[in-house]
């Protein structure tokens, strides 16, 4: 029997929990009571439970396969931004580009105001390339060595970061999670970003605030060690010739950005650009470029900070956080294939039925699939699907949807560390979290407006604030395109469609 001819059971909401609910107990038990930061086999090892409800289910091994790998397809654009990311990373410290951004940033910004201004060049940085990934692990690579020799403690730097690029990220046009969202949900993707200001303003503004505070009232200069910033800029002006010239490979990639060139080339370009630099300033040759491209660059200066922070990058660097990914994707793929994720929403959306308990919802929804699939692409696109006719049939626009599936997907995304945007970041930024440093993980409460964007969206779905009615120029597009609205007459609500004419009428 073929895959096309196989007619599966829907699994119930209590077995839909077997899996997420064994998976987060191996998770447990590997995290916390091993005290092993490896989470690659325990989601295995739930992709295995998952494909074993769906056999029992009806499903065949090869429908199975093909939900698996069809998640894991969409998202290898992502994958491949890793790997680039990787190669910039090792080549980028070659060519002497990230010493020069350290070495610049301890003589010009002061400790008062470096995690402030680590945010806004994070968020500036991102909205121009469109990847909070890129932006993570090229400038916030280097603020991670600036925060070093300001002597801030990683976890805080580690924050702000965070907090800049995921912000960058999620209101730049040239993102792919803020074009997937306004995709699955059906609206403009500028409208989109117009609709994600009023909680991605207040809560940036709010971070900021504290990064501020934090700055004058728990660093400043005065706890500040100036000799040892001092052996920090003399040991990298001894190995590497330090010039602005070297910053060329970051500002051609920018100047790509700007020019709205895609993001894979642009960041292929900033390694041949490194390379090209590395070889020209600091004698580097085609083989070494090759090598500080696959493997990293490796440097023993004698300065604790310098060798810790300057020795990684390299493909091979991010193969522990693609092969996790890839797995995370798979088990993912895994339950919305048999069907769990459904008909775990399918029960959260039979028991709510306000506008404000939806839209709660919804994030809650996003949230919960970064922590269980640890894909921010399926939190997006799977509620996305599954709630937008409920919003349309309470006459509300889907643009409250957008932005709430981007506030749970998009911003969660690597606060979870097993998620693809948390192992990115800890690996990007080099945390240390699998050799034992677990209070780096001390960024994820730091990171503050990745968690407050999504907590003042639940604060104006009970208020009523920022959360629009559908246009009349939706309804007629909803109409028009026969998009699904569903009937909550039962509850109160009237067919907001029943006296629309369509936007564009149907060919005789």
């Amino acid at each position: 029997m073929s895959s096309d001819e196989i007619n599966p059971r829907q699994p119930s909401f209590g077995l839909a929990l077997v899996p997420v609910l064994l998976t987060l107990v191996v998770l447990g038990i590997q995290l916390f009571y091993f005290g092993d930061f490896t989470p690659h086999i325990p989601l295995a090892i739930g992709l295995a439970i998952t494909s074993l409800v769906g056999l029992y289910l009806g499903h065949d091994w090869t429908n199975l396969e093909d939900g698996i790998f069809r998640v894991i397809t969409v998202s290898l654009p992502s994958v491949s931004v890793l790997i680039v990311v990787g190669m910039i990373v090792g080549v980028w410290i070659a060519s002497g580009t990230v010493p020069t951004l350290i070495f610049y940033g301890l003589k010009i910004l002061s400790p008062e105001i470096f995690l402030a201004a680590s945010m806004i060049m994070c968020a500036i940085v991102s909205v121009s390339l469109g990847t909070s990934w890129g932006t993570v692990g090229t400038i916030g690579l280097a603020l991670m060595g600036i925060g070093a020799g300001f002597d801030v403690p990683v976890y805080w730097t580690a924050g702000a970061v965070v907090s800049g690029a995921f912000f960058g990220d999620k209101i730049s046009p040239l993102s792919d999670t803020t074009n997937l969202a306004p995709a699955v949900t059906g609206v403009n993707v500028f409208d989109h970003i117009r609709n994600m200001f009023p909680t991605t303003i207040p809560a940036m503004l709010i971070a900021l605030g504290i990064y501020v505070w934090v700055g004058y009232s728990m660093i400043g200069a005065g706890t500040v060690s100036f000799e040892r910033i001092n052996g920090i800029t003399e040991a990298l002006d001894s190995y590497f010739l330090i010039s602005p010239w070297l910053l060329v490979p970051a500002l051609l990639v920018l100047a790509l950005a700007i020019a709205k060139q895609p993001p894979i080339p642009s960041l292929f370009a900033g390694v041949v650009a490194g390379g090209a630099v590395a070889m020209i300033t600091q004698g580097a040759s085609l083989h070494d470029v090759f090598g500080y491209a696959n493997s990293g660059y490796a440097i023993e200066t004698g300065v604790a900070e310098i060798d810790s922070l300057l020795n990684r990058g390299g493909i091979q660097s991010m193969m522990w956080t693609i092969s996790l990914i890839l797995i995370a994707l798979g088990f993912g793929g895994a339950l919305e294939r048999t069907g769990c994720l459904n008909a775990i929403i399918a029960k959260i959306l039979s028991k709510v039925h306000s506008f404000a308990g939806v839209q709660t919802a919804a994030i809650a929804t996003s949230t919960a699939t970064n922590l269980v699939a640890g894909d921010p692409y399926l939190s997006i696109a799977l509620p996305g699907r599954m709630y937008a006719p409920v919003y349309r049939g309470m006459g509300r626009s889907t643009l409250n949807l957008s932005r709430a599936i981007e506030e749970g997907g998009t911003l969660m995304s690597p606060l979870i560390p097993w998620n693809a945007g948390g192992a990115f970041v800890i690996t990007a930024l080099g945390l240390g979290i699998v050799e034992g440093n677990f209070q780096n993980l001390l960024y994820i409460p730091l990171a503050f407006a990745c968690w407050m964007s999504p907590v003042i969206g639940i604060f104006y779905a009970w208020t009523g604030l920022f959360s629009p009615y559908a246009s009349d120029a939706e309804l007629r597009d909803w109409k028009a395109n026969d998009r699904a609205v569903a009937d909550l007459s039962e509850y109160g609500y009237e067919d907001p469609l029943k006296d629309t004419e369509p936007a564009v009428r149907p060919a005789e």
